[in-house]
């Protein structure tokens, strides 16, 4: 029998600062959960603007003495890192997912190296580079025969359109079933995009969405309250089977909804 979603959970912040406080403390939470269950802590980052100011916070750029020492004890050492998509480009390429996490966050945290799992892209074809994520997922989680490997923790963000990671609205790969990460040209930005498919982002154990400002206030109402159609809007396409599901949100983008 079929798992069923669990229902979202709404924290709405009452501006940009806050809203990144509170994924901060979420995001130690997770890690401090996760390794004194497994003894490890896995977690994929998000490209996109809003995750560049947690990534400052996390890495301990905060006035708040509070939040700052609570972020000085997640467990680096015991982490892994992993990303929800990627642009194909050059990894230095302004463009790139890896680069900013790497400029805003992985530079100045102690993760080791050999724990940092950047989608590569330096592959002549795109399929080959999502192949190869998935042999990285493969090796650092080894799933049993016909399992998905279950990240403690997947940040994603939401665009305009609705998209989430690389799953943007009218592409095939929000149908995935079987691969858990796929290369695919987005017509819409004429584009070749690397992403997490859906088998893999409604596994984790948590997911958290972080979404602001008053410009994605409808396409968000439209996500949390409107009709389920993913096509239109693939955000909707992320319900977590066996963890839970978590919207970091302010007021400007919370303006529209009338259930909270």
């Amino acid at each position: 029998m079929a798992e069923s979603p669990s229902q979202p959970k709404l924290l709405i912040a009452k501006d940009f600062d806050e809203l990144v406080r509170d994924a901060a403390l979420f995001f130690a939470d997770c890690a401090e959960q996760a390794v004194a269950l497994n003894g490890r802590f896995t977690v994929a980052l998000s490209g996109g603007s809003t995750p560049r100011g947690l990534h400052r916070v996390l890495a301990g750029h905060t006035d708040d003495a509070a939040l700052k020492n609570r972020v000085a004890t997640i467990p680096w050492e015991k982490t892994e890192i992993f990303f929800g998509d990627e642009r194909y480009v050059p990894a230095d390429d302004p463009q790139s997912n890896f680069l900013m996490a790497r400029e805003t966050l992985l530079s100045e945290v102690p993760v080791p190296d050999d724990q940092i799992h950047p989608m590569w892209t330096n592959f002549e074809n795109p399929q080959d580079a999502a192949q190869s994520y998935e042999q990285a997922l493969q090796q650092v989680f080894n799933p049993a025969p016909g399992e998905v490997p279950q990240l403690d923790l997947i940040l994603l963000g939401m665009g305009t359109d609705g998209h989430t990671a690389s799953l943007f609205p009218g592409t095939a790969a929000i149908h995935e079933k079987e691969r858990w990460v796929v290369a695919h040209w987005v017509e819409s930005l004429q584009t070749n995009r690397i992403t997490l498919t859906p088998p893999v982002l409604c596994n984790a154990r948590h997911v958290a969405f972080l979404v602001d400002g008053e410009k994605k206030a409808d396409v968000l109402r439209r996500v949390l309250e409107g009709p389920y159609v993913p096509d239109e809007l693939p955000s909707q396409v992320v319900r977590p089977t066996h963890g839970t599901l978590t919207w970091f949100l302010d007021t400007a983008a919370a303006s529209q909804l009338t259930q909270r």
